[in-house]
């Protein structure tokens, strides 16, 4: 929180009161599970079913992350959060020129199907939910996912996850894409009819405003941009001639869970109450489920700070809190040493347990919406919803999300942002614990978490071997496929599946799909 005197303002420049009165809250909110679900999706929140413990894992090889997989199933952790290698998220091949030094080091490297049954081996598929935070190979690594579970007799209908499969805000925020926005688009929906038909109960996209507060957005900017990409999605949908009401049912949001928790609380409650009138108003759904905004929260990456790092650990547990009072669905903690290195075993275990602590000590499940009614908590809901709705109506002026995106008027936005919130931490007006104030002269000696150099090797090792040893004739022929396909106008899912199950890599299906869709150029855009 900025100050400057007596004043207190947020993030989002909303003016803090000494004091909050009836006069600042409605006279009555509606309950948990009725529309706009402001208060919750659903009547009983965490009473009926505790939020899913999802930590996000993934480093070096398949085999080092399904380690750390099972390790954290065995103390706790109740659904699994893949984290992809930087070669990976951009579908090159580990092997590829333009991966050397990147493989493993931000997440796990998949090249083939044989990653991916060393990534979830001896893990029951039809037992666990898995996330994968995956956006322009999202389609790829979903399918392998699905072939995966296949081989150990788990049809799709018995899958439960979510593919991240959020385009829009890697041109906003991450910078992780490879295709031009509208063929990107494309592959996103073909992914929806795709899950319809063969995966009915995976959450076909997580829409992410995580990664746009990252980049150094406001709350309310995270929340505006977040379900204005949310409504383009959906504007795509329907285009391609999905319903609403079915499709609705699938999505997802990721939020960022960030330090001012009132604020983030209050956030959670708006985003909710702003998507239920989007797909009733904008969509005509009237499937509640539909209309119902369910979301993974994930504490804030960028609040984490190097000088004290121990200090994470009161942040991230607040944090949580925040995403546990407004509704989340599933939380993912993070450690507190990731500011220096990726967790060790050591901080993913105290990750791990402070959410078990906030739901079996603290009274996190006890009861929905907790904070509801609280004067102050009704009056930052009502001010987040009102300035979200004038920056969607601006967007909308624009042309939608990605004719603003096109226009980098989102990026823009956030630029300025991020600097304003600069100056705010150098000038001392926002106090960083350990940082700008409360500094210590020493650093501490943490113990980091170390990639195998080995590791790397053995991955290339893997993937010449897929290729030494596939029927060429067949891998040459599925990749001719995928290309006739990209041309047209007919799924791509279905070509990408019979591609990857005679082990071409996704490296060499993105490929093909780089020579039919070109890539994106931000400089040229």
């Amino acid at each position: 929180m900025a100050t400057t005197g007596d004043e207190r303002r947020t993030d989002s420049d909303i003016e803090i009161k000494p004091v909050y009165t009836a006069d600042d809250a409605p006279a009555e909110v509606e309950a948990p599970g009725e529309f706009p679900f402001t208060r919750g999706p659903y009547p009983d929140m965490y009473r009926g079913r505790p939020w899913t413990i999802r930590q996000y894992a993934g480093f070096a090889s398949a085999e080092e992350t399904n380690q750390r997989f099972r390790y954290l199933l065995e103390r706790g952790q109740t659904g699994l959060s893949v984290a992809f290698d930087l070669p990976t998220q951009l579908g090159y091949d580990s092997d590829d020129p333009r991966a050397v030094g990147e493989v493993g080091r931000t997440g796990v490297a998949i090249d083939s199907i044989a990653d991916m049954e060393l990534l979830f081996d001896q893990i029951p598929l039809d037992e666990v939910s898995t996330s994968m935070t995956i956006n322009a190979p999202a389609a790829l690594l979903l399918l392998l996912y699905e072939l995966v579970a296949e081989e150990q007799g788990v049809s799709g209908g018995q899958l439960r996850g979510t593919v991240q499969n959020d385009i829009l805000k890697e041109y906003i925020a991450r910078g992780n894409y490879i295709y031009p926005p509208r063929p990107s688009m494309r592959i996103t929906t073909d992914l929806f009819a795709y899950c319809a038909e063969r995966l009915p109960s995976w959450n076909t996209i997580s829409i992410s405003g995580y990664h746009i507060r990252e980049a150094g957005a406001t709350a309310v900017q995270e929340l505006a941009f977040t379900l204005a990409n949310g409504i383009a999605y959906c504007q795509a949908a329907v285009d391609a001639g999905l319903s609403p009401d079915a499709f609705g049912e699938r999505l997802s949001f990721f939020f960022n869970a960030h330090n001012h928790f009132f604020q983030e609380v209050a956030k959670f409650r708006a985003a909710r109450r702003l998507w239920a009138e989007i797909m009733r108003e904008r969509f005509g759904a009237t499937n509640p489920k539909a209309q119902a905004l369910r979301f993974h929260a994930q504490t804030g990456g960028s609040t984490l700070t190097a000088q004290q790092p121990e200090n994470n650990v009161a942040r991230v547990t607040v944090q949580a809190l925040a995403a546990v009072c407004g509704g989340a669905q599933s939380i993912h903690t993070n450690a507190f040493d990731e500011a220096l290195a990726l967790p060790t075993a050591r901080s993913a275990r105290i990750a791990l347990r402070s959410q078990q602590i906030l739901a079996s000590e603290a009274g996190g499940t006890d009861t929905a919406d907790p904070l509801g009614g609280a004067y102050f908590i009704e009056a930052l809901t009502d001010e987040l919803e009102a300035r979200a709705r004038e920056l969607l109506e601006r967007i909308d002026e624009l042309g939608g999300a990605v004719a603003a995106i096109e226009q980098e008027f989102v990026q823009r936005e956030i630029e300025d942002s991020a600097f304003r919130y600069q100056q705010e931490v150098e000038g001392g007006e926002r106090v960083i614990v350990g940082v700008n104030r409360y500094a210590e002269a020493e650093e501490e000696d943490v113990e980091l978490q170390r990639i195998d150099p080995a590791a790397e090797q053995r991955q290339l090792e893997r993937t010449a071997r897929v290729r030494a040893e596939r029927d060429a004739t067949a891998a040459e022929a599925a990749l001719e496929e995928v290309r006739r396909v990209a041309r047209g106008t007919e799924n791509l899912l279905p070509p990408m599946r019979e591609a990857l199950r005679v082990r071409c890599t996704v490296g060499e299906i993105s490929g093909v799909l780089r020579d039919e869709f070109g890539m994106y150029d931000a400089q040229r855009a």
